[in-house]
């Protein structure tokens, strides 16, 4: 048993390994996290009272707070999945990326490093200091490459430059205070819970809105899907058995380009949840101005994670993605509450130049 902190677990990623964590794990874990418009409680219901589980609401700037939580719950590790995440949103607005990603990363390494410090034994060798990343840091591929541990790092968004900063500050803090990191790098994740500015909960909930499907450019732009499921899987296993100071790559090996997600979408959703008309949804794609600085493609060179600790990706994107539609379709509350919050309305978002 592992007594762990997960910063940002009432996100996407982060509610999904907070739940797999108490249903297939003997882990304790408190849940940091700040709730911002991503962060949801909902996501947890299933989980409030459980016993090897708590909750913290907080800014993982606030080191004050960050002492606090050290001294009460003494962790054995922390798996930092808080993060700004949306580009779209760093284009709007790029300063809570800067804010949380960047001096929120730097608190939680200055006041855990100082923790690390002072264990003894067993408790300081086993320390971990997981920090989840992305793939968007390398920038963007052509079309034969992929991304390698060593490739460099040449972000185009004020969110992937503040994901990059974040990265080199943990690297920093292994380099020069010895401290036991580990960095992962995944591709585009999927699945339940997905906060609904993304690509695919966007696209369903618009569908069956019976509003435009707004694709990018012209809709070329190939990303690596991954389900949340495999990725938490993956970053666990890092966790549980990586080389301190490594960086492991996670993706799901399954290159789409954006428009043929929203085309399989309207395909699957035609089966699913016909319309009276009996017209396709993919009449509701409409293609938009593309987004400022927008990679063309990612890709990940996953032979390390599934070499070295034999982690690779379960579930292929034809049968995750039509698992995700189901979900949304029959998780409608969930969704709907948040557009009766107001938080996110599927506006567009990042038009700026």
């Amino acid at each position: 048993m592992s007594k762990i902190i997960v910063t940002g677990g009432a996100g996407f990623i982060g509610s999904n390994f907070i739940l797999k964590q108490l249903a297939e794990t003997e882990n304790q874990i408190l849940n940091l996290d700040k709730l911002t418009y991503a962060g949801n409680l909902n996501n947890l219901t299933s989980i409030t009272d459980h016993p090897r589980y708590q909750f913290v609401e907080g800014d993982i700037t606030d080191a004050d707070l960050i002492d606090s939580i050290i001294a009460d719950f003494q962790p054995d590790g922390i798996i930092h999945f808080a993060a700004e995440s949306h580009v779209d949103r760093s284009i709007d607005g790029p300063m809570p990326f800067i804010m949380t990603n960047l001096v929120g990363t730097a608190t939680l390494l200055d006041r855990l490093n100082q923790y690390w410090r002072g264990l003894e034994g067993e408790r300081k060798i086993n320390f971990r200091f997981l920090h989840v990343s992305t793939d968007e840091v390398f920038g963007s591929l052509g079309m034969a490459e992929k991304f390698q541990i060593d490739t460099p790092y040449d972000p185009s968004s004020p969110y992937s430059a503040s994901k990059a900063g974040s990265d080199h500050l943990v690297r920093a803090w292994g380099r020069t205070f010895n401290f036991p990191i580990l960095i992962t790098n995944c591709t585009n994740n999927y699945g339940p819970y997905q906060f609904p500015e993304k690509l695919i909960p966007l696209m369903v909930i618009n569908a069956i809105s019976g509003k435009p499907l707004p694709v990018y450019g012209s809709g070329e732009n190939v990303r690596d899907w991954l389900h949340v499921d495999d990725h938490c899987d993956a970053i666990y296993d890092v966790y549980q058995k990586g080389r301190l100071g490594d960086t492991y790559l996670i993706g799901g090996e399954e290159e789409v380009t954006n428009i043929r997600v929203v085309e399989t979408i309207c395909d699957v959703l035609d089966q699913l949840k016909p319309l009276d008309s009996d017209k396709s949804y993919r009449e509701q794609i409409t293609f938009v101005q593309d987004r400022p600085g927008h990679d063309l493609r990612y890709a990940m060179d996953i032979d390390k994670i599934r070499d070295e600790l034999g982690w690779s990706p379960k579930l292929d994107f034809t049968s995750g993605l039509k698992q995700t539609i189901e979900w949304i379709l029959e998780n409608e509350t969930w969704w709907k509450e948040l557009q009766e919050k107001k938080i996110y309305e599927q506006e567009r978002l990042g038009k700026e130049s």
